[in-house]
């Protein structure tokens, strides 16, 4: 093979453009007599051609302009001024604009999944393991649909077809019921190809493919939101066409139902569970341990120092100088309970509100006065990680984020670290599992659930071994409980932007946003609240705008209600 064709393999696989120039022809059609050869008794261009699809997955950490998408909710805001996520708060989110372009990524996946399916046959390994290649194909390419489905709504299904630059791609959308229909067909068609997670070599060398645990894990997220109010015949746009792409028409609770058969198959694998250990530092660990039984399914990354140096607090130069981007609100640290279980009551101002709460918060913030590099944290006004300097962003609130970092509390520099984000976690498929329960009216069934997490967390499990939970609670109190478990446990895990949305409350985030606003006198460190800039949220937002590039190119793509 010549040199020039052997980068532009290597270039295709990693989903690399070195440049813009117009392509005459996809790059998949120049390769593909070199990727699928019929004398590749190994496999091993077709193999690093599926790797390369894995790639295209959404990045997690950090990808909206340098900014995690939970600051887009009431979570937290970013530190920057300028940075698009803002988009998503301040009013001002079109078509043209919009930041978080998944089409793009999520039909290369499709594309090339598809190529990868058309050829794989050809080349001379064994038939286990050109099924199990291919169900990872249809696994990524399921996946992808499931991420533009919870953007837009119903999009374009291609089946298994690879269109040519001379085919008509004015292609309609699919509606939302055929969408979802697809997508669980694919799941349970693939599941039975692919290796359980129990798989000795998933544990070391093939650890993030694919596996059957997560092929059930898809679905069961797709379940689940297509039975919330926002799908399940609660849809919000008024042109009866776009209803039928953003949800279902009616109403059916017994949609919950293939929640609940989902979650309980997935259980019964047995592999997945939460790891030993209770508290801050067992809840932090699942984040930086590349291989645990929570995680189901994670983008895999290199260890780097890339999160640390992105959201550590700003007086920190480890090598390089940290950034600061994520500003967590009062409102989330509100969100946390005490570590009986119970709601914190006191006052928003106590600098000792974060003693006896959930553990968890330890593992998930920053706040002032905390250990870190070998020095306490300084978010007061003039604090070495609140320096008020012209153009550095910093803490709006007075506190970043810990979360995925690793333990650098006494030393001296950052280390390499595991920084994979996970998609899928077994204490998700509890708290989904919880939340169809509570909808079907088992409520202490779901209770059991969340007792399974919090008992993790570290939550004492009081006299009645409920804890925090009260005897006998009703089903509204325990949904609430639950959207509530939701936001701390999957917290800064790219889910409370799109729950928020799929129960409908994003139009009743209670404004405003709140931080603190701390002063130091001597030794003594006092706090104000600060009111931040209003969460601006409109009805159309409940779904995302397709983007104009697209709907500009295909007259046949109707777009979404309220965008042009």
């Amino acid at each position: 093979m010549r040199k020039s064709v052997i980068c532009m393999l290597v270039f295709a696989m990693l989903g690399i453009a070195s440049c813009n120039k117009f392509e005459h022809q996809p790059e998949e059609r120049i390769l593909l007599g070199d990727v699928f050869d019929p004398t590749d008794k190994e496999g091993v261009q077709a193999k690093a051609y599926l790797f390369g699809i894995y790639s295209f997955l959404p990045n997690g950490f950090n990808r909206i302009t340098g900014d995690m998408l939970d600051a887009a909710t009431d979570d937290a805001v970013p530190s920057s001024e300028t940075s698009d996520i803002r988009l998503f708060t301040n009013g001002q989110l079109t078509a043209v604009n919009y930041p978080d372009n998944n089409w793009q990524n999520s039909y290369t996946i499709i594309r090339r999944a598809n190529v990868f399916l058309q050829n794989i046959s050809v080349v001379p390994i064994p038939e286990n393991l050109i099924r199990r290649f291919k169900a990872e194909a249809r696994f990524l390419r399921a996946f992808a649909y499931f991420e533009l489905l919870k953007r837009y709504g119903g999009i374009p299904l291609l089946g298994e077809q690879v269109f040519d630059l001379s085919d008509d791609l004015n292609l309609p959308r699919a509606s939302y019921a055929e969408c979802v229909d697809y997508i669980a067909m694919e799941c349970d068609e693939i599941k039975a190809e692919l290796p359980a997670a129990s798989s000795p070599l998933l544990s070391t060398t093939e650890y993030g493919r694919a596996t059957s645990e997560a092929a059930l894990a898809l679905k069961l997220r797709l379940y689940l939101y297509a039975a919330s109010p926002l799908f399940n015949g609660g849809g919000v746009s008024i042109n009866p066409q776009i209803k039928l792409l953003n949800g279902y028409p009616n109403k059916d609770n017994g949609r919950w139902a293939r929640t609940l058969a989902t979650a309980e198959e997935l259980i019964a694998k047995g592999y997945h569970k939460l790891p030993a250990g209770t508290g801050t530092a067992a809840y932090a660990n699942i984040f930086t341990t590349k291989v645990n039984t929570d995680i189901i399914f994670a983008k895999q990354s290199a260890n780097s120092t890339s999160l640390e140096a992105n959201n550590a607090p700003v007086g920190y130069v480890a090598p390089a100088a940290s950034n600061g981007r994520t500003s967590p609100t009062q409102n989330f640290v509100n969100a946390f309970p005490m570590d009986t279980g119970l709601p914190y009551v006191g006052l928003t101002t106590d600098l000792n509100q974060y003693e006896n709460r959930d553990p968890r918060l330890k593992a998930i913030l920053f706040y002032n006065g905390v250990r870190w590099l070998s020095r306490p944290i300084e978010t007061f006004e003039g604090g070495l990680d609140k320096p008020n300097k012209p153009f550095l962003n910093q803490t709006k609130t007075a506190y970043y984020l810990r979360k995925f970092l690793g333990d650098f509390t006494n030393a001296t520099t950052y280390a390499n670290q595991s920084h994979n984000f996970p998609y899928f976690r077994y204490a998700e498929v509890l708290l989904s599992y919880a939340e169809a329960l509570n909808e079907v009216g088992r409520t202490e069934d779901a209770v059991k659930q969340i007792t399974t997490i919090r008992a993790r967390a570290g939550i004492k499990p009081g006299n009645n071994s409920r804890y925090g939970i009260s005897e006998g609670i009703a089903q509204t109190a325990m949904r609430d409980l639950i959207k509530n478990e939701r936001r701390i446990e999957l917290a800064f895990e790219e889910h409370r932007f799109w729950d928020i949305r799929r129960w409908k409350d994003a139009g009743d985030i209670k404004n405003p946003l709140k931080g603190l606003v701390l002063h130091k006198s001597g030794t003594s460190v006092t706090a104000t609240e600060q009111m931040l800039t209003p969460f601006h949220f409109e009805t159309k937002y409940y779904h995302m705008p397709i983007p104009y590039s697209e709907t500009s190119k295909n007259p046949a793509l109707i777009q979404n209600e309220g965008y042009y």
